[in-house]
């Protein structure tokens, strides 16, 4: 069984990764900083104002109220101005930069190579997709603006509280030093526990995605209990982690939160000290504790940046093993000068797991341009490794599979899929219309050539379906019969424009009349194609097959 790379790394590689995705969205972290940082100036500007309102309507200072007053309102509607703003960069960008992200690794996965990308869970995939994207997003976009803001706010605190006693500002910043001790532990930790969380989520996300995909395999079986069972299970262990790292964030963020409230307390009674002594106004007393508020107010904030950053941290190192997904070899450039290329396996061994069985041993074949080969043998003999050798969906351990002409040849690879038309074994229709999956085989094809492909495919129960082509079909093409989903896909096949059809048991779920007009339409169609097909039907192989037995 396959084991796909679980590699971690440092927080160095990680912080680097995290910057070249900022940079891609550099427009919307520049908005929300500038926002963020204005936002910080208008508190600041607001404090002012109260100081100095109050201190004219104590008498400790001249000026009019009126303007006092004048000012507190126009600070806070630039408040509102400025929040209303910010929603809307959320809410516009920040879609647009997940969506991008989403796309980027949807896109890689789609041009990776086949057998790594089926070494990981689809469900753990989409759940890497959906929720580590989602948190990847959010902290480029969102929190490193904020922590922008959080260190303008702290460094204009302190020197505003400094300008007004700068015994008050140096007790209050003292802090620090812990802060910064207390917070490289609980990282390391926290990191731990978030990364056995996220593996655990992902495997509710993927027994969950396969109990619906096989729910019909699961009542037959009468296995609900069973299956319900697993799922309790895990979330069990699920529960167990979450109460483990709630258990220590709430004892580290007690801590920290009493050194705040000894901080707060102490700049508190200095004040009152002060105002007791008559050395300071009303205004500088209510000032004195905004701005204290202000000073350890970033440092709260960054304690809820943790969490989030150690999150962040767990997505990113899990998005950054996707990216390890090795990209396809295109294989060189050029293309096969022929309608119908033939292909031919030379001394070819193959194994899907290095050191194990070989599925394929110095094995060689030909199947010439334009002819007919059926492939038939018992189960695991490797007939649809074959077909994926073809493919270059898998590659070779030793030995060379080409396609040529009687000028040219070229080695298989993704470049030369293109001479390709593939129908596997199973229900490949996908969620939509009969239309939208006709049109996969040839985005291009008319209405009069669907119909005709659909006819050739013996799919002329389509025509009497209320909705004709745009009858829905649901996912896997529920809905329609396993017989009625393989024509309809044979159907896609045969508009595809290519030289070679390979088919792997694509009329398996037909009846024997069916099955026989069929094959009439398609070796007819691949008259002047190389046709290749697996079965296990000998009445479909006709004298002028050429047959590959494998042992």
């Amino acid at each position: 069984m396959f084991k796909p790379k679980t590699s971690t790394y440092s927080t160095r590689q990680i912080l680097r990764w995290l910057w070249n995705i900022l940079r891609h969205h550099r427009l919307q972290v520049g908005l929300n900083t500038v926002l963020y940082c204005v936002t910080v100036g208008l508190d600041f500007t607001f404090i002012w104002a109260t100081k100095r309102t109050i201190d004219i309507a104590t008498h400790s200072t001249t000026g009019d109220i009126k303007w006092a007053a004048a000012i507190l309102v126009g600070v806070l509607l630039s408040h509102l101005m400025v929040s209303f703003a910010s929603k809307w960069v959320k809410a516009l960008l920040g879609i647009k930069a997940q969506n991008y992200m989403q796309q980027s690794y949807f896109d890689h996965l789609l041009h990776s190579e086949w057998k790594e990308r089926n070494q990981r869970h689809s469900g753990d995939i989409l759940n890497r997709l959906e929720r580590d994207v989602r948190d990847v997003v959010a902290t480029v976009t969102e929190t490193t603006p904020s922590i922008i803001a959080v260190c303008f706010r702290l460094m204009g605190a302190f020197f505003f509280l400094y300008s007004m006693d700068a015994t008050l500002a140096c007790i209050t910043i003292a802090i620090i030093p812990l802060f910064m001790l207390l917070s490289k532990a609980y990282m390391k930790k926290m990191r731990k526990l978030t990364r056995e969380i996220r593996q655990t989520d992902s495997r509710v996300q993927s027994l969950m995605q396969e109990g619906i995909q096989h729910q019909m395999i699961i009542q037959t079986l009468e296995q609900q209990p069973t299956v319900v069972k697993r799922l309790v299970n895990i979330q069990k262990e699920l529960h167990r982690q979450i109460k483990e790292r709630t258990r220590f964030s709430s004892v580290s963020a007690a801590f920290m939160g009493a050194g705040f409230m000894t901080c707060y307390l102490v700049a508190f009674l200095w004040g009152a000290n002060r105002l007791y002594e008559g050395t300071i106004t009303y205004g500088m007393m209510i000032a004195f504790i905004q701005l204290v508020g202000q000073v350890q107010g970033p440092f709260r904030d960054m304690t809820k940046f943790i969490p989030i950053f150690v999150n962040t941290f767990t997505a990113g190192e899990r998005l950054m093993q996707l990216e390890e997904i090795p990209l396809e070899k295109k294989g060189q450039e050029g293309n096969i000068e022929s309608h119908a290329p033939g292909i031919r396996f030379d001394n070819v061994t193959y194994s899907y797991v290095a050191g194990g069985r070989d599925v394929l041993k110095g094995f060689s074949f030909d199947f010439p341009p334009q002819s007919h080969t059926a492939i038939i043998g018992e189960t695991g003999t490797g007939k649809t490794t074959l077909i994926r050798l073809m493919l270059s969906l898998i590659h070779p351990t030793e030995g060379e599979v080409f396609i040529y002409n009687d000028n040219n040849k070229m080695p298989c690879s993704a470049t030369t899929r293109t001479h390709f038309t593939y129908v596997p074994q199973g229900n490949t229709l996908f969620s939509g219309t009969i239309r939208e999956n006709l049109l996969y085989g040839n985005p291009d094809a008319t209405e009069e050539e669907m119909i005709e492909a659909l006819k050739k495919a013996c799919a002329h129960f389509v025509f009497s379906l209320p909705d004709g082509l745009d009858t829905k079909c649901n996912e896997q093409g529920v809905g329609l019969s396993e017989g009625q989903a393989q024509r309809i896909a044979i159907a896609r096949a045969l508009l595809r424009p290519s030289g070679i059809l390979l088919l792997d048991e694509a009329t398996s779920s037909l009846d024997s009349q069916t099955e026989k007009e069929l094959w009439q339409n398609i070796t007819s169609h691949c008259k002047n194609m190389t046709l290749i097909f697996i079965t296990h039907r000998n009445s479909i192989i006709t004298p002028e097959t050429r047959t590959l037995k494998l042992d």
